[in-house]
């Protein structure tokens, strides 16, 4: 089906940056996939060529635009090309973290940090999960206590992207531990604060390239100056962020299932079995069929998700919605491939194999399939 969500500018954006991908991420990524880790050189490379902080303004540096579908292109060229990982520290850089610093900063914060998240000199991550909390974010135990003019933070996260890279982290924690929701603030800790110490690159089943990462905090002395909002408040930031983040996995989640499907179109036309491609066998042809009916159906939904952010009509409801389809479909799509390509399904050298251990962490991260369920029943009075 044809889609009319992108003008001449976008798919013009959308040209620029699969040709970055092919000349700086492809030709490296499989050593990165290895590495654990992308080179912070490949932020500052899309920070130059325009591709970080294009909501930004124009005086810090940033694109001066607040059209959500630029950073949608962004998305779905990465999945195109089958990066993972370090593309998804780009998209969370983009989609998740700018946010915070655009619409909470102060004036002297925003001067402080914008230029540098434009530019990729500043690598952004955001603090939220704790080993025992999960999704349960009030019941974080990081604390933050005021002493005159600095929080004193002690605690730990884990499960942070860009937790090695970073330079910048948005840390959520409790200024007031007699309270739930009401009791967390949001603060942002700098990579050379003392006391603030990363952990081990986690070792993940899929999304290698992504750095993954514990965090620790140790009498880490704060500077009041970089409280983010108001204290207390940090319940309502975040869950006013989440629709976006949300909608930002949906968008990749799509997009990775549509190259599974593009890929393996290619590779069953050539695969010969009992003396005939395999592309000819119903079986073949019904499975890819109902993929690629499910994946059109939900790119409509997307599509339309994404107009309705752009003018602050999305939902949390619907972002949900949009966030455990998609990425569930993309679980799906995977698997369903992947079994077309036989036993060369399972080789890492294949695209569709490591798309496939990339997808499962998606209905995790950005809050579980089972917690959007509970915020659709919610909205619907259940």
């Amino acid at each position: 089906m044809k889609r009319s969500l992108y003008n001449d500018d976008h798919l013009a954006f959308g040209a620029s940056f699969k040709s970055f991908i092919a000349k700086e991420i492809t030709p490296f990524y499989d050593q990165w996939e290895k590495d654990g880790i992308a080179p912070r050189e490949m932020y500052a490379k899309a920070g130059a060529s325009g591709f970080l902080g294009m909501a930004i303004p124009e005086q810090y540096g940033g694109g001066g635009t607040n059209d959500f579908r630029f950073n949608a292109i962004i998305s779905e060229e990465l999945a195109a090309a089958g990066i993972g990982g370090a593309g998804a520290g780009i998209t969370l850089h983009n989609d998740i973290t700018t946010p915070y610093y655009m619409e909470i900063c102060t004036d002297e914060q925003k001067a402080r940090w914008l230029p540098g998240i434009a530019s990729g000199d500043l690598i952004t991550a955001i603090a939220m999960t704790e080993p025992g909390t999960g999704s349960d974010l009030a019941s974080i135990a990081t604390t933050a206590k005021r002493d005159g003019d600095r929080y004193i933070l002690n605690g730990s996260k884990t499960f942070i992207t860009n937790g090695i890279n970073s330079d910048i982290i948005i840390v959520a924690a409790k200024t007031d531990p007699t309270q739930r929701h009401t009791g967390m603030s949001l603060m942002v800790v700098e990579r050379s604060m003392a006391g603030f110490e990363r952990g081990r690159n986690l070792e993940k089943i899929g999304m290698h390239s992504q750095d993954t990462a514990e965090l620790f905090f140790n009498d880490v002395e704060v500077p009041i100056k970089n409280l983010l909002g108001e204290e207390g408040r940090a319940f309502h930031y975040l869950t006013s962020n989440l629709a976006q983040e949300r909608l930002s996995i949906a968008i990749a989640g799509v997009g990775f299932a549509r190259s599974a499907l593009n890929w393996t179109i290619d590779y069953v036309k050539e695969r010969k079995a009992f003396g005939q491609s395999i592309s000819n066998f119903q079986n073949t042809k019904f499975v890819l069929a109902e993929q690629r009916t499910a994946i059109d159906v939900a790119q409509a939904y997307v599509d339309q998700c994404i107009l309705a952010l752009n003018v602050g009509e999305l939902t949390a409801a619907e972002a949900a919605a949009a966030k455990f389809w998609c990425t569930e479909l993309q679980n799906k799509v995977a698997d369903k491939c992947l079994q077309l390509f036989g036993g060369y399904g399972y080789m890492s050298e294949y695209p569709i194999a490591r798309t496939y251990a990339d997808a499962r962490i998606t209905t995790i991260y950005g809050g579980t399939t089972e917690v959007m369920k509970t915020i659709i029943a919610k909205e619907m009075g259940l």
